[in-house]
């Protein structure tokens, strides 16, 4: 015979070679020991995980004739006969290929017929999900009512697919996906049996290849086999698998974490220039990180890393990155990765993210300009402070004799306090304002000054203590505590309207005003128009809200401008 598969020469032929499945094995065991399995089982979970495999040996465990045992003795005839497929009591059907109602009504009609050779006759469903809707009626009522000598195991990835009329009458097992050090032993067991040499590095790169599939994972093997040339290195399993070297990961991150875009976007290109797969590149970098992430941790944890290996370059990066900047990367990654499935054009979607996090590094360097920051925090509290106890200081004759200096200060505070509010456009602002208008921009204001803050902090400063108080289409009017913050915000003007424009999605103006002018020109606005009112509108509307208590206190709290009177 010829050359066959890893896969199918190590496909499990005892409960004990399925990896990774002892919550269900051990249930299985106990059940052919007690003689209580029940008639119908559903198996599901990934591809390559055991559970067609799981399906075969408890047919051979039921039928054995040297059993009840935890184990099928594998040497008897009706072992042997299921093993080869030879015994037709023990049916296995691709319900990929079989999935009308006519082979499922055949299998209802040879059902009530007893075993020709063992004791039970065994129906194995693979992918049973894939039948159709008249095939799982026709199936019903033979699982609901079956004959006593007779088992079904539906075997299938897509639970979810299956009626629950067919699931409520079958005993459920969940297989999972199987750990990559359980994958590491069993390969290693198969590779000292078949006298192939391997290093560690590279079964472990299979495991994580192989996504939580034994059967993926033996094929992968095979084919790094066939690649290798006397011993299977780590090399020949990335060059199989398409991934991507530790090292070539370590630059990409260094780079990054560096800012440095330009070798960033290089070893990009050359890594897809080498023919590497992008979508493997991406889930090979969000591991590093992942493994650099749980190292900084806990250093106990690097037993548990599932892509890199502790080197002197991993553990210094691990000292160098901040935690918060290998979350935002695993986060914009992941992204990417989702993005770059529906695209032919998967570099360009690394690229963009690639800049991304680069820009994010940029950002994390904003502390140093904090003490700018803080300058410029201090320079205005001191302002503040110089205008409160110049407003609480009488006014004095203009012949009274004072000192030379602080007339001086004076002089230089009130020139950089003079700000002359533009009453007419202001006043025009608020013929053309709406609520809508100012609805909206006050919805989105917190994420307006978020990316302000993130874009200027200085720019972010001035008008942190603002806010919006009326607005038309195109112009916000923002009232702030103080005079000096209006001069100030001014100096940041094309910043402020640029991330008004982007966050609100139309272009903005705004017009500073000091909040006591802002009260003062708001109460002139609504007088007046309570003048141009009807007369007759007029004396209702006095007559609604004069001598109401509720009304009076809701006027206090939040004004004229945010007050709604109804009935």
């Amino acid at each position: 015979m010829g050359y066959q598969a890893l896969y199918r020469v190590w496909r499990p032929k005892n409960f004990e070679d399925v990896v990774g499945q002892v919550h269900i094995t051990r249930t299985l065991q106990n059940a052919i020991m007690q003689n209580k399995f029940t008639h119908a089982y559903l198996f599901s979970g990934p591809r390559g995980t055991g559970k067609t495999s799981a399906a075969k040996i408890f047919a051979k465990a039921v039928n054995c004739q040297n059993g009840p045992d935890l184990e099928p003795c594998n040497q008897c005839d009706a072992c042997k006969g299921i093993q080869d497929g030879s015994i037709a009591d023990v049916v296995e059907i691709d319900a990929a290929s079989n999935n009308g109602v006519e082979q499922i009504r055949d299998i209802r009609d040879k059902v009530k017929y007893a075993p020709s050779v063992v004791s039970y006759k065994v129906y194995i469903i693979d992918e049973v999900h894939m039948l159709s809707i008249g095939a799982f009626n026709a199936l019903l009522k033979t699982l609901e009512e079956p004959p006593k000598h007779v088992i079904f195991i539906l075997a299938t990835t897509e639970p979810h697919k299956i009626p629950l009329t067919i699931i409520s009458r079958c005993q459920r097992f969940d297989f999972k996906r199987i750990s990559q050090a359980a994958m590491v032993d069993r390969m290693k067991k198969i590779v000292e049996a078949e006298e192939i040499a391997v290093s560690d590095e590279a079964l472990e790169a299979v495991a994580l290849s192989a996504e939580g599939g034994m059967r993926d994972a033996l094929s992968l093997l095979d084919q790094a086999v066939s690649y290798s040339e006397d011993q299977v290195e780590i090399d020949d399993v990335l060059a199989v698998t398409g991934s991507v070297s530790q090292t070539k990961l370590a630059n990409v991150v260094k780079a990054m974490q560096e800012n440095e875009v330009n070798q960033s976007i290089m070893e990009i290109d050359q890594l897809i220039q080498e023919g590497k797969d992008p979508g493997r590149f991406v889930f090979d970098l969000i591991y590093y990180l992942r493994d650099i992430l749980l190292y900084q941790t806990a250093p106990s944890l690097k037993d548990v890393l599932e892509r890199a290996i502790v080197d002197d370059t991993f553990e210094q990066l691990a000292a160098q990155l901040e935690a918060d900047w290998i979350q935002q990367a695993i986060k914009e990654l992941n992204q990417c990765q989702q993005e770059i499935r529906w695209t032919n054009s998967p570099k360009v979607f690394i690229e963009v993210s690639i800049l991304k996090i680069c820009h994010q590094g940029q950002i994390r360097q904003v502390p140093a300009q904090i003490p700018q920051v803080d300058q410029l925090n201090e320079r205005i509290s001191q302002l503040e402070q110089q205008l409160q106890q110049l407003q609480k200081q009488p006014s004095q004759p203009q012949t009274e004799q004072r000192p030379q200096q602080p007339q001086q200060k004076r002089s230089n505070t009130s020139s950089r306090n003079s700000y002359k509010v533009p009453y007419d456009r202001i006043r025009h602002v608020l013929n053309e304002a709406s609520k809508p208008a100012i609805q909206k921009v006050r919805s989105q204001w917190s994420v307006f000054m978020e990316a302000l803050k993130r874009q200027s902090a200085p720019a972010h400063a001035t008008i942190q203590n603002s806010k919006p108080s009326a607005a038309s289409d195109e112009v916000v009017i923002i009232a702030f505590r103080y005079e000096i913050h209006c001069s100030l915000a001014l100096e940041h003007k094309q910043t402020i309207e640029l991330m008004l424009a982007e966050t609100m999605g139309q272009q903005f103006t705004f017009i500073p005003i000091p909040e006591s002018e802002w009260t003062s020109l708001r109460e002139e606005y609504v007088r007046k128009q309570k003048q141009s009112e009807d007369p007759t509108q007029q004396e209702e509307s006095s007559a609604e809200e004069a001598g109401d208590p509720v009304v009076d206190a809701a006027r206090k709290l939040v004004g004229d401008d945010l007050l709604e009177i109804h009935d």
